[in-house]
């Protein structure tokens, strides 16, 4: 099946501010998709996955804070972010796609013994990645403002009026969209930032994909696999841990994180609430990555 694809041209990628990372890529499925891989060969690793609408750029701070802690940090741009390639029809984009496209990565690079960290849509694929798909790569599962979704749960206010606004939208303000999910207001380079993937506006069908693949009845495509993601995660006995924000208006830490420690990540214990909003990583980015290297350290 031929599928209209966009590439964003890498001049809209000059000048970010403290990304001094250098994409890697990969083909899948006649799609050009990128990742970054940092630090040492040999050491731990960190399997960073963003989720909506923002790219590896997310976790700069987090990945510099962990390199310099010894980990080697492999970050994906999913399908139609970042640098990847963005099919433009937004009815190309599934669940099972996501994932795959994970999975090709961790196979590709062979990762084993990984560290899980994953945020916001990075949650759903790859905790269904490490729980259901490759569970023999990964050693540890980190989440923050997330969760796994099988049409029975239950969504913030906030999330259906996001949801509602998109499913309405042709283009999307995405710079804008991530600066009102932080605590604090993103310096304008930042912003931009979170803009470069998107030159014109058929390059945000994955933007407008996601909140819509959410599904929000037990009989929705994709809500089987989430069910058979939580069922697995509640039986892991991996290390387990999660961060939220405290601040984060999207999923709120009350009452969502602790009903994912209850419900979802049983062994991770009480969630680490960090200040910050729903985009942690761009709030507290050097914080997560302290906490991560801590925690993995610590056994």
């Amino acid at each position: 099946m031929s599928v209209d694809v966009h590439r964003t041209p890498e001049e809209r990628f000059t000048a970010l501010p403290d990304f001094p990372y250098e994409p890697r890529y990969r083909e899948w499925e006649g799609l050009r998709l990128a990742h970054l891989d940092e630090g040492p060969a040999d050491g731990p690793v960190a399997l960073l996955v963003h989720g909506e609408p923002t790219w590896s750029f997310l976790w700069r701070t987090t990945i510099a804070t962990l390199v310099d802690a010894g980990f080697r940090c492999v970050a994906p741009d999913l399908p139609g972010f970042g640098r990847s390639d963005k099919p433009t029809d937004v009815g190309w984009y599934s669940y099972d796609r996501l994932v795959a496209s994970l999975v090709d990565l961790v196979d590709g690079l062979d990762l084993r013994d990984a560290t899980l960290v994953c945020h916001d849509w990075g949650g759903p694929v790859g905790l269904r990645t490490a729980a259901l798909e490759r569970p023999e790569r990964f050693a540890r599962l980190v989440a923050m403002d997330t969760g796994v979704f099988d049409g029975n749960q239950k969504m913030s206010p906030a999330w259906h009026s996001f949801r509602d606004f998109v499913e309405q939208a042709t283009e999307l303000p995405i710079g804008f969209l991530v600066n009102g999910g932080c605590a604090t207001d993103l310096a304008p380079a930042v912003v931009d930032a979170y803009e470069a993937p998107f030159d014109v506006p058929a390059a945000t069908a994955g933007a407008r994909a996601l909140p819509l693949l959410i599904p929000r009845a037990p009989d929705d495509p994709g809500a089987a696999a989430g069910a058979a993601t939580q069922q697995a995660l509640r039986a892991d006995r991996r290390p387990q841990l999660i961060l939220w924000g405290a601040q984060d208006p999207v999923l709120p830490a009350d009452p969502l994180a602790r009903l994912i420690g209850e419900r979802l990540l049983t062994r991770a214990g009480e969630p680490q609430l960090i200040d910050g909003g729903h985009f942690l990583p761009e709030d507290a980015g050097a914080e997560i990555g302290e906490r991560v290297a801590a925690w993995v350290a610590a056994g």
